[in-house]
This record gives structure tokens, sequence and C-alpha cells, in this order.
């Protein structure tokens, strides 16, 4: 019988992000089978990919839609465009996403985690798969809403979870809320006991209250900078806190526009193994620029953004891995780019810290070839 390995088609000259050195990889019927360290100056046979890169796929963990579907809006007539919407982003390198669902009346969201258990039953190969939810509200600070309407704020207790979630827990990934209002502590304990990742977000905790809510639990901070304290040297807040622990996510969105270009390049320099790309997509994702309606309200959308008519900054209609080649060209820095979109949200979703662990045993076929400068980062499908 032929070795296994004979039979494997070699792959070499790869990077991994956030790994040293060259590696080789080994495919055995199109599937990742070995992951081998490339000795310096080594000739070994195979395709030369000359250092191009090979990632998972995108994980967005915040997006609130896309096509001109809201997540919180969903109805059973929208699933044929909610699975459209999902072949969108597996093309946009996306293999899976935590629909986000802004504070909103209860029914409506338990309507939507309905229509997002549905289309969850209907996944297959081509499509981005949905994780669970990420309910982002509405235990939020009323002078940290953004733009939550503020009639669906909620204060936090067990009951208004339950109200909300109750039959939907397994349908649940993710929750924002600030932890600093009364009854925070008790929610907390409640979602982690049932495996759901907290964040804080829209909140105006202090460094203290965030450090307080770290040790509860709360394990990402939900697009730092945005509706929460910033930086500051005598008041550090809940990215101080966060970047001090060095085991916090921050969720960042690197449009250029949320946060400046050089805040998201000293966040990611001062905790690189925590910087988690978000797209925070809106539903005009994948439509043109222009005039479009959010629930009651119109978003005016521009080169990416969607405002309010008040001019509230309410979200993007960039694709995630655009958010990895401006970081990249920002920085300098593809490696940690590359790893803040496709690595490291899966390790807070508690997949293996280490990338070839993440990618061993995947087809080659869901995986993604990075190449090119930082200036001028470019993704493909590996195969």
């Amino acid at each position: 019988m032929v070795p296994f390995s004979h039979r494997m088609r070699w792959l070499s000259h790869v990077r991994l992000p956030g790994e040293p050195g060259l590696w080789r990889i080994g495919l055995a019927q199109e599937q990742i089978a070995a992951i081998q360290p490339l000795p310096q100056g080594s000739a070994a046979a195979g395709e030369n990919w000359s250092g191009d890169w090979l990632s998972p796929a995108g994980i967005d963990l915040q997006i609130n839609g896309g096509l001109g579907l809201a997540f919180p809006e969903l109805q059973p007539s929208d699933l044929p465009k909610l699975l459209e919407l999902l072949e969108l982003l597996w093309r946009d390198g996306v293999e899976a996403i935590s629909p986000t669902l802004v504070t909103c009346g209860v029914a409506p969201l338990r309507q939507a985690l309905g229509v997002l258990r549905d289309a969850r039953a209907e996944h297959q190969r081509g499509r981005c798969r949905l994780l669970g939810a990420h309910l982002e509200g509405p235990f939020l600070a009323h002078g940290k809403r953004g733009a939550h309407p503020a009639e669906h704020l909620a204060t936090p207790s067990l009951e208004a979870l339950e109200a909300r979630i109750g039959g939907f827990e397994e349908d649940i990934a993710l929750v924002t809320l600030a932890p600093e209002l009364p009854g925070a502590d008790a929610v907390i304990a409640a979602l982690r006991s049932r495996g759901i990742v907290v964040s804080l977000g829209h909140s105006e905790a202090t460094a203290e209250q965030a450090s307080h809510a770290f040790e509860q639990g709360v394990g990402m901070l939900t697009h730092s900078f945005n509706a929460m304290a910033g930086l500051q040297h005598r008041s550090p807040g809940p990215i101080g806190a966060a970047a001090r622990r060095g085991d916090v996510a921050l969720g960042l969105i690197a449009d250029g526009v949320h946060v400046d270009p050089t805040m998201a390049v000293l966040l990611q320099r001062l905790a690189p193994e925590q910087v988690v790309l978000v797209s925070d997509a809106l539903a005009p994702y994948g439509l043109a620029d222009g005039l479009h309606r959010w629930d009651e309200r119109t978003l005016i959308v521009e080169q990416g953004s969607c405002r309010l008519e008040d001019g509230t900054l309410a979200g993007v209609t960039l694709p995630l891995l655009e958010a990895v080649r401006r970081l990249a060209r920002w920085s300098g820095d593809a490696d940690r780019a590359i790893a803040a979109a496709t690595v490291l949200p899966r390790r807070l979703l508690g997949a293996p810290t280490r990338v070839r662990e993440q990618l061993q045993g995947l087809p080659l076929g869901e995986t993604l070839r990075w190449s090119g400068t930082s200036a001028e980062l470019r993704w493909s499908r590996a195969a």
C-alpha cells in the first residue's frame, strides 16, 4: 500500500496568519490533512504559494442585515431573500455570521428568531452559515443608545430576558448589554450559564465597572470606541480595562469612519490578540448607495457609511473582508488584519486557539488565499 503521505498533494511556502515562518500544507482529496513547518531555504516539492497566506473564511459577529432585509424585521415570507443574502455573504468570503438583532419589540424579536431558526435548517454548501443570533440590546444605557430606539430599551431582569429568548436559548450566541445597569449581573450569569457570550456595549461603564463585568464573564466589547467611553490617560474606560486583562475580545468596525484609522491601528498594536473585526453591515448591504428604509426611519447610505437623517452614525454596508484590506493598508500588517476577521472570531466562539488546528480537516475550497502587499491585499477562495 502506498503510504498516506505519498497520496497527498502539497502546497509549499505558505504563510499562516498569526504563525511565524513558512509552512507546507498536505491535501488528501482536497481536504487539509497535514500542516508542517517548512525549514528555511527548503525547496520542498509542491505548488509554491510564494508566501501567500492561507486562512479560514471570515466570521462576522455583528451584521444587521443585507439586500434590503433588516434581521429584526424578518417575517416567514423573507426566507428566500435571506437565503439569497447568505449566498452573497459566501461569495464575499464569509463562512458564518451571528445575525444581529438590534433593540426592537418583543414580538418582532421572537418572530425574527423563529425565521432565523428555519433558515438555519436550510443550510447547504455555497451558503454562509447562520450561527446563533447576536442580540444587541435591549439592556442598553439610554445615554449611549445611538441608533437604538429608546421606546424598546429595557431594564435588565431575568423576567425581561425570558420574555425575549424563552424557547430560543439554543438560537442565541451573543448578547450585547450595558453591565453597569441595575440587574445586569443576574442577566450576565444566566446567559453565561447557557454558554452565551456576553459583550459590553452601548454602555456608560467606567474601567472599574467594566473590570467587574469581565470578572462576571463578559468576554467582548461591541464596536470598541463607539457608544462607550474612550481611552483616556486618566480614565481608561472599558477599552483600557479590556486591554489590561488581555483576554477580552475587542470588536472593531474598520471602515475609517466609526474609528479613525490611527486609533484602529493603535488598538491592534496595543492588543494584537484581542481585536476582532466586524462589519456592522445594515440592511442596504449589497445594494446601491442612496436612501433606504430602516424600520420607520430613513437611512442615508453614502460610500459605505449609513446615517440617520439627524446625522447619527448607524452602521456600514461594507463587506467584512474589505475591513481586513483597510486595516492591513493602515497598519502595514496584513498578517494581523487577516487573523482579526478569520482566526480570532473563531477563538472567541470556542474554536482551537491556533490557526493550524482551525484549518485541519477543512476542504481547501472553504478556505481563503491572501496575496499581495499590506497596501494592496487581495483574497480569493483557495481552490
